[in-house]
């Protein structure tokens, strides 16, 4: 994977609006510790955290959205016709995933309604 990649993600996630404040939690490799990403970082604002290498609870996330991910793009499919048809299927789960899926940690609330909805008083609070 490429460093641009991971930074050319972290901006695109500020279109949402500003990641200043925002703890980015990654891993040890390459494109993570980079000193372009933190730049990227510093300049939006993101504090980045690492856990120690070789601990069990740092991929913890990851894995449970990787196993979402699966379960819900390829359960009862045993192929795709190509690779389009590949890329295609995830981007549709993912962006569903990331806008109209609810999710407990909002409140069985979908992102966007969640974004929508929220006031001052409901956003979760800044981790110091």
């Amino acid at each position: 994977m490429r460093t641009e990649l991971v930074i050319d993600a972290l901006n695109a996630e500020r279109t949402r609006g500003s990641l200043d404040g925002t703890i980015m939690h990654t891993d040890h490799g390459a494109q993570c510790t980079s000193r372009a990403f933190a730049e990227a970082c510093k300049h939006a604002g993101v504090r980045q955290s690492m856990s120690a290498v070789g601990s069990s609870a740092d991929n913890a996330l990851a894995e449970s959205l990787n196993a979402t991910f699966k379960r819900e793009t390829l359960q009862g499919r045993h192929t795709f016709a190509d690779e389009r048809d590949a890329r295609l299927s995830s981007f549709r789960r993912l962006h569903r995933y990331n806008t109209v899926r609810r999710h407990s940690r909002l409140g069985y609330q979908s992102p966007n309604n969640y974004e929508n909805t929220r006031t001052p008083a409901t956003t979760p609070a800044t981790a110091a």
